[in-house]
């Protein structure tokens, strides 16, 4: 099972540095349509004009290791390469 799951840092009066919350979109057997619900998430954000920082993964369920990533400040999206351990840009 995948979880497509939505960031987005919340800024505080008298805090530094911005909260993120956290909010699970979905839960899906299929990662590809997981990936597909959080960009779906990222276009509706960009869509409504936020301009807080957000970012969207696709993880296995309750895993703390993204299997892809995108965020708000551009329109790069990565993967992880599983055998080295680095993000690679999804072209």
């Amino acid at each position: 099972m995948f979880e497509a799951v939505e960031f987005i840092e919340i800024q505080e009066e008298g805090r530094p540095n911005p909260t993120p919350s956290e909010r699970v979109l979905g839960t899906y057997a299929d990662e590809q349509e997981a990936v597909t619900v959080g960009r779906a998430a990222k276009d509706k954000f960009h869509s409504e004009g936020r301009v807080e920082y957000a970012w969207w993964v696709v993880r296995n369920q309750g895993a703390q290791l993204a299997n892809w990533i995108a965020d708000s400040s551009n329109n790069q999206e990565f993967v992880l390469d599983l055998r080295t351990g680095q993000l690679v840009e999804v072209e």
